[in-house]
């Protein structure tokens, strides 16, 4: 039988980011991501209905957050769902959590947490690039000098 577990969530986060390290110097933080959701009741008011998602960052990716963001900062996570079960004092118990494999940070400073307005994408595999709205500064690019008349490649030069 098949299975997909993938979960994408757009939200708040709940409190400011506590950055640990495991016994193997791997970075790791848990919060919380609250997603309203706004519908009408019966009496015809729009009621938020909130809901409160245990997320976890590991990696590069933990570090990324505990610089950017902190409570109230706007996110949009991707990622799996995760279930620990564990026995204390005699009482089964279980937690329900997201493990973040991809993140997009959103919003400015004066929208929640202490990031810059050009926040840096974070995946599982520890990469950091730009968000698409990043644009380098002018003297950061280089354009090569192409002249209209002149052919860019020599016909030897063409793969096919």
């Amino acid at each position: 039988m098949a299975s997909y577990n993938r979960v994408v969530l757009l939200g708040n986060l709940t409190r400011d980011i506590e950055l640990r390290y495991t016994n193997s110097k791997m970075a790791v933080c848990q919060n919380a991501i609250a997603v309203n959701d706004r519908r009408k009741n019966a009496a015809g008011e729009w009621v938020d209905d909130t809901t409160f998602v245990d997320v976890t960052f590991f990696g590069r990716m933990a570090e990324v957050v505990s610089q950017y963001l902190g409570k109230g900062s706007p996110i949009f996570v991707e990622g799996r769902l995760k279930l620990d079960t564990w026995e204390k004092e005699g009482q089964k118990r279980s937690k329900l959590y997201v493990i973040v494999e991809r993140m997009q940070l959103l919003g400015s400073k004066s929208e929640g947490g202490d990031g810059s307005r050009n926040r840096p994408v974070a995946t599982a595999s520890n990469r950091v690039s730009e968000p698409h709205s990043y644009a380098p500064m002018h003297d950061e690019m280089h354009t090569p000098d192409i002249h209209p008349e002149e052919p860019l490649y020599q016909k030897e030069e063409l793969p096919f």
